[in-house]
């Protein structure tokens, strides 16, 4: 008997090995020749700078012309990342090389590719057991429009109750499930794009709302939900933020002539008619300087409801020990019968200080998110592949879900390695 039943845990503990070697996205786009011709001349922290002009490419030969015409560095364009330093924001165009700083890390290892979507997500936090449903082109803009799930989750950790939430403007869920790690319970999401929705329902609750909150029958939707969970009592919070195209530097259009800047006035009506205990509002920091300010001032007036002081944050994420420089803005709006809330404090930097005035911890680096997951050419999907290695760090150790995020925090703040 004790022989079977040792064969049993044998097959379990098979079973569980097997599970974990399931790495969900772990695909890298493919490459044209000319691409990989450009990624094999940039070196490890390089860009477009490092290729020679005899690669021959028209969109080289602008990105030269601007910055010779003083129209700016262009500095993450063709970029390769550094193993020893975080990431550059994951945008949703992280497949291609030329939208930014998307080429893997290790060139020695002959990693001449593109960032995979399971490594853009753990850039983002994302823990590998978190699965991005959708065409590619969904998965990256799921990815890439996300804010990070353990910055949220610091976020709520600053919260001195714990309640329920909703989640508008949701798409993958990146806010949800920070929140949700932190003890809230969803109600529900919502989200004009179905796919993302389909996302969030997989990962984290299976409640959600397709369409725009434009729509009067959206909202009756919502509202109806809400009303129907809603717990007595229990402190209630709205999360999100519109989408940030029409904000972003990167924008075509960056004023409230893009009819997508609107969509702050229709997340304000909602909070009026649900009329939770306050609400976190997430957006880009390019929001702050629209028309000198202006833009900000308009959107802060019109945001400052509920009785609530009304509260900037701006949060970069590699100061909160997630692997990538983003930085985001948060407005938050609290009851003033809560006690006084402070944004999280910072405790990693791109240049770590011990001092027993400041104490922060080196920041997380590429090689520390990504050393574990196995290598790619381009065009393979890995994710039948098997981990190279046991979590050599505590954020692999999260992303594998050794970890909670709370857990990871500790080990990083303290300084701890893994046992």
């Amino acid at each position: 008997m004790p022989s079977v039943a040792k064969g049993v845990r044998a097959k379990r503990r098979m079973a569980l090995k097997m599970t974990e070697f399931r790495i969900a996205n772990h695909y890298s786009a493919n490459l044209s020749k000319l691409d990989l011709e450009v990624a094999i001349a940039v070196p490890p922290g390089g860009n477009w700078k490092n290729i020679p002009h005899t690669v021959p490419s028209k969109r080289l030969d602008g990105i030269r012309a601007s910055f010779a015409a003083g129209e700016g560095s262009r500095s993450t364009y063709y970029g390769r990342l550094h193993p020893a330093r975080p990431s550059y924001t994951i945008n949703t165009y992280f497949n291609r090389p030329g939208n930014g700083c998307h080429l893997h890390y290790d060139y020695k290892g002959g990693q001449h590719r593109v960032l995979s979507e399971r490594e853009a997500a753990r850039f983002q936090s994302f823990p590998d057991r978190f699965t991005f449903l959708g065409s590619h082109a969904s998965v990256h803009k799921q990815i890439g429009n996300a804010v990070p799930p353990l910055l949220a989750f610091q976020i709520a950790q600053t919260l001195p109750v714990v309640g329920q939430y909703v989640d508008l403007f949701s798409g993958a869920g990146g806010l949800s499930i920070g929140f949700k790690w932190a003890g809230w319970e969803p109600i529900v999401a919502n989200d004009i794009d179905n796919n993302f929705l389909e996302t969030y329902r997989r990962n984290i609750h299976p409640i959600t709302v397709t369409g725009d909150i434009r729509n009067s029958h959206i909202v009756r939707s919502l509202v109806d939900i809400i009303i129907r969970y809603r717990r007595k009592g229990v402190p209630l919070l709205v999360i999100g933020g519109p989408p940030c195209q029409g904000f972003s530097t990167a924008g075509n259009c960056r004023s409230l002539c893009d009819a997508r800047n609107h969509l702050f006035r229709d997340f304000k009506s909602l909070v009026e008619t649900i009329r939770p205990d306050g609400f976190i509002f997430e957006n880009v920091t390019g929001l702050l300087n629209m028309q000198g300010g202006a833009v900000f001032e308009i959107i802060r007036r019109e945001l400052q409801i509920l009785d609530n002081p009304l509260v900037p944050w701006v949060l970069k994420a590699e100061e909160y020990a997630i692997p990538q420089r983003r930085t985001r803005l948060f407005l938050i709006s609290l009851p003033k019968r809560w006690k006084s809330v402070m944004q999280p404090v910072p405790f990693t930097s791109m240049e770590a200080d011990t001092s027993l005035l400041c104490m922060t911890r080196r920041a997380i680096s590429a090689e520390d998110a990504l050393a574990d997951l196995p290598p790619l050419v381009p065009g393979q999907d890995g994710s039948s592949e098997d981990y190279l290695f046991e979590p050599r760090n505590p954020y692999q150790a999260l992303m594998r879900g050794r970890l909670d995020a709370e857990k990871y925090l500790g080990m990083i703040r303290a300084g701890t390695s893994l046992v």
